[in-house]
């Protein structure tokens, strides 16, 4: 693009933002705009930019020089951070604002746009090293990884209140849930629940923890457990039954998970010896749908 400029006789010049293209072979210009309305220091600015002098185009006169000192994104975080909202998670977390519960956010969101480490997380959403525009956006103090940790303490306390509003949300007695259990190695000798055990990660020398997670057929998540690593796959099945009973006052449901995990839980013992367990193993060489490897699943119901 470029400015032109067309004598018109006797009125003043006709000023055009004009552009180059090729057609059939041959160089023609299109008009895109007449600006002969605008001051000549707004065209000559314009004329700056076209070639690529931004610098130059911005007025020197005290009081009115533009300078880009710091630009955050901010994008990705409204799309995030508007999505969240959109599912009421905030208030899910807790009904009234607090500053834990804007950091919790700020983890969620921030474990989306940029999985790190806590401290990784604390130097982007601190003021003088920040990487987009959340800490705004949620309108966070000055906030360290100490603080982070802190608000993880304080949403370990939530965490009976947050499952039983999920459960309200996404469980329906007599329907599927399923549950899985995995685990990750742990680095640290802190942790009372990091014990040796069957590694999935294949870090055999490192202590781990075990997990398991409970969501709804469509595979929401509900509720999840933590184990102590050395924990067998069948043995995290007694909590998951009796936190579903118990808590969420389920007394009938479906529970799908890895056949061998099922088939050697005590389910009668599991389910409060109440009521029986009735099994249903699924078909010989079925396959999940991740690594493409071999599976088989079961149902209880229970």
């Amino acid at each position: 693009m470029y400015i032109a400029v067309v004598p018109n006789r006797t009125s003043p010049p006709a000023i055009l933002l004009r552009e180059s293209f090729r057609k059939h072979g041959k160089v023609k210009n299109r008009t895109l705009a007449n600006l002969s309305a605008w001051p000549s220091e707004r065209v000559e600015a314009l004329r700056h930019v076209l070639r690529g002098r931004a610098e130059a185009a911005a007025p020197r006169a005290a009081g009115t020089t533009l300078e880009i000192v710091r630009s955050w994104p901010h994008g990705h975080v409204a799309a995030v951070l508007g999505t969240v909202r959109q599912l009421d998670l905030e208030r899910l977390v807790a009904r009234t604002p607090s500053t834990p519960r804007a950091l919790v956010v700020a983890m969620l969101v921030h474990r989306l746009l940029a999985p790190g480490s806590k401290l990784a997380t604390a130097r982007g959403l601190a003021e003088a090293t920040r990487t987009s525009t959340l800490s705004s956006a949620l309108k966070l103090p000055a906030v360290d990884e100490d603080d982070l940790y802190a608000a993880l303490d304080w949403l370990l306390a939530r965490q009976r209140a947050i499952e039983q509003a999920l459960a309200r949300r996404h469980l329906q007695a007599g329907h599927l849930v399923l549950y899985d259990v995995t685990s990750t190695y742990f680095e640290g000798r802190r942790c009372p629940l990091a014990k040796r055990g069957h590694s999935r990660d294949g870090q055999r020398d490192k202590l781990q923890i075990v997990f398991g997670v409970l969501t709804n057929a469509a595979g929401c998540p509900v509720a999840v457990e933590v184990f102590d690593g050395n924990t067998g796959d069948p043995k995290t099945l007694t909590a998951v039954l009796t936190k579903v009973r118990q808590r969420f006052g389920l007394e009938r449901l479906i529970l799908v998970g890895d056949r061998g995990m099922l088939t050697a839980a005590p389910h009668s013992g599991g389910t409060g010896g109440r009521r029986g367990a009735r099994l249903d193993h699924g078909a010989p060489g079925a396959r999940d749908s991740g690594a493409g490897a071999q599976r088989r699943v079961a149902a209880v119901a229970v």
